[in-house]
């Protein structure tokens, strides 16, 4: 039996969730079992960050999910006290940013807090510190690194969302080809390529100008510990896809601008509007993908499958 318990701690560590599945499904009582620390399958998964082992958890029925989920350690450390300690570095280094690295901590501590008893949100340990304290005590240099981080990328930002924003409100009063000397209407304003002008200009301006605020926003944050939750992310998310839109505007609007004034001389034309488009493949080639994992991390479906079938 030793050597049963043995293995699915061994399971539990690797992240094999469909070992543990079988197992618990063949064996119900074996989800009692514990580790030389006194902590069940459950707690050693999260502990471990082992999502996919955790989530089986929902695959009980709620009066044994409630009364595993409440059990403690041989430090008094209750399901709520490990999720509130640090993920493993392996874990940690997988995900892109010490803001979303505090992000998915959080996750977990919010995760386990909805199938605790109340009392045992509050409940102390062997070092006499509830659930709460004990995140709070282990994360105190990830929420610095964090800090740092989303300050770090939000001043870049803010430079370049600055630059685009002179860069277009100044074009907006000096278009291409000039004004009428008479009624001060612009020369091109019939022509259709010019109202491209005109809309990508404003498009990038507006979206410069969100970007910027959004970017202020995060520099003057609190950075409290639940703001890595939903709100900084929520912010860059905004301010990466409003920089992101503002570039692309105001790249046609360059070309807009280069076609009107040598739309004959179209061998020129072309290649500079081709080159155009590198700013923007450069963008995207760096920020994206941090925007795409932000954006699912942060509205995505989660790590955790509450919808799983139970044992039976």
């Amino acid at each position: 039996m030793e050597d049963v318990h043995e293995a699915i701690f061994r399971a539990v560590e690797r992240g094999i969730f469909e070992f543990i599945d079988r197992i618990f499904q063949a064996s119900p009582n074996l989800v009692w079992s514990y580790n030389p620390m006194r902590r069940n399958a459950f707690q050693f998964a999260i502990e471990c960050r082992q999502e996919n082992v955790y989530t089986l958890i929902y695959k009980l029925d709620k009066r044994k999910r409630s009364s595993i989920a409440n059990l403690v350690d041989t430090s008094k450390n209750g399901m709520l006290h490990v999720a509130g300690m640090l993920s493993p570095l392996a874990k940690l280094d997988n995900i892109s940013g010490a803001a979303l690295q505090m992000q998915r901590e959080l996750q977990w501590f919010k995760e386990v807090e909805t199938i605790t008893f109340p009392r045992s949100r509050e409940a102390l340990n062997a070092e006499f510190l509830a659930p709460r304290d004990v995140f709070t005590k282990n994360h105190k240099e990830l929420v610095k690194e964090g800090e740092r981080w989303m300050k770090e990328t939000a001043t870049s930002c803010t430079f370049v969302g600055a630059l685009i924003f002179t860069i277009m409100f100044a074009s907006a009063f000096t278009v291409p080809g000039g004004n009428d000397g008479q009624t001060g209407i612009p020369i091109f304003l019939k022509k259709k390529i010019f109202m491209v002008f005109i809309v990508s200009d404003a498009i990038s301006l507006f979206s410069s100008t969100t970007s910027v605020l959004m970017f202020l926003g995060i520099l003057t944050s609190r950075y409290a510990e639940d703001d890595f939750l939903k709100s900084l992310p929520t912010k860059m998310i905004i301010g990466l896809s409003t920089l992101f839109f503002s570039i692309a505007a105001m790249m046609v609007a360059f070309s807009s601008a280069l076609f009107i004034m040598i739309h004959q001389q179209s061998w020129i034309v072309i290649p500079i509007i081709f080159l155009a488009s590198v700013p923007i493949t450069l963008f995207i080639w760096m920020q994206f993908p941090l925007l795409v994992e932000m954006f699912i991390s942060t509205y995505g479906s989660g790590i955790f499958d509450r919808k799983v079938k139970q044992w039976t």
